[in-house]
């Protein structure tokens, strides 16, 4: 079992996000300036040795930092956001600098996340920033070609010789199975057996149509959304409606949706495995408050003694069925609270907990 990582590239300034959010924006901006909205809240999330890394150095030197940590800590590969609009393409160049330093050792794979980019981080889901669309044959193909590069890439991670193509909604591309028909049309003739796509289970609509080669899950969405009992459900919403309409009555900003980490970790450790080839997820911690601030959501109770129990747990329900690779949400997802990357207060506890589950110790 491989244990591959989610990677977001967004630690870099590009022209786009100093017009939509101000000269010099990254993903740090909105780390720093957390606030704490509640008794214990810990915010903000401060990375060891206050390394707020620039993804668009061109020495690779943080890439070099991150595949040291991930060989010496059990993650296998990252699985790196790709943002292809049809017209435009977004955040692409810390993957085009990984590819131009092949001495860097770490396996990685794309998970292109295509959805349409909005003013959601403060609650202006109406205000469009930039439109997905996904075009025709032609269209596809000069996607293909683009990522043939990384294909080629000795690190980048196939199965049986099929570049591996993580889609975050595969269910909002209509024309989705002619799409994988051309790509593997196209893999063919540059010496590949096809392509091997991969849909991701996330909060928004599952895909059915049993197109895709394999499914993931990306936690903890996937398991708030889908995997809940009822009363748990029902409790979370409650509870979220609650908050919301004493915010409005007494014109306050407290957190509106939170929930217990456990009854996730828990729900997570009982999915039933299907016939489908998926591979299973999980995450260390979440908090999106940075972001969103009160409109957020926070997973509470989350700690590495809690992380270490759980996957304690999850380990029975994967040697139930063996997978080739275990999500992890996420490498480096600072704005979101999730990730392996040592902060000042936890340090390298999670990802010593990864190691101990990659080797089997449990």
């Amino acid at each position: 079992m491989k244990i591959l990582a989610m990677y977001l590239p967004q630690y870099h300034e590009i022209e786009e996000n100093n017009k939509w959010w101000g000269k010099g924006y990254t993903e740090w901006n909105a780390v720093k300036n957390a606030k704490p909205l509640y008794p214990g809240h810990r915010q903000p999330r401060i990375p060891m040795q206050e390394n707020y890394y620039d993804l668009s150095d061109e020495s690779a030197v943080t890439w070099k930092w991150q595949a040291e940590l991930a060989n010496k800590y059990g993650v296998y590969g990252f699985c790196i956001y790709h943002y292809w609009f049809g017209k435009k393409q977004l955040l692409e160049k810390p993957m085009q600098i990984l590819l131009q330093h092949p001495e860097i050792n770490i396996h990685y794979c794309i998970c292109w996340a295509n959805e349409t980019w909005t003013r959601v981080w403060y609650d202006l889901k109406n205000e469009l920033l930039i439109k997905q669309e996904y075009g025709d044959k032609k269209e596809w193909k000069r996607h293909f070609y683009y990522l043939l590069p990384f294909f080629r890439d000795e690190r980048y991670i196939k199965i049986d010789n099929k570049p591996m193509i993580n889609i975050y909604h595969s269910a909002e591309i209509e024309r989705f199975e002619e799409m994988k028909i051309f790509w593997n049309e196209l893999a063919k003739a540059e010496g590949f057996a096809g392509v091997f796509l991969v849909s991701g289970n996330t909060s928004w609509l599952l895909d059915k149509r049993n197109i895709a080669d394999a499914y993931y899950e990306f936690e903890p969405g996937f398991t708030l959304k889908h995997g809940l009992r009822k009363k748990e459900k029902a409790a979370y919403l409650l509870k979220t409606l609650l908050r919301t309409e004493l915010n409005k009555i007494f014109k306050m900003q407290k957190v509106e949706r939170m929930i217990d980490a456990r009854i996730i970790y828990k729900n997570i450790e009982k999915q039933k495995t299907t016939d489908a080839i998926h591979f299973p997820g999980t995450f260390p911690m979440w908090d999106n408050t940075p972001r969103r601030n009160y409109k957020g959501l926070v997973y509470c109770h989350t700690s590495p003694k809690l992380f270490e129990q759980h996957l304690q747990k999850l380990k029975k329900r994967i040697l139930q069925k063996p997978f080739d690779f275990f999500y992890i949400n996420a490498w480096n997802e600072w704005g979101e609270g999730a990730y392996l990357e040592p902060d000042t207060t936890t340090k390298f506890k999670y990802l010593q907990i990864i190691k101990k589950f990659s080797e089997e110790e449990f």
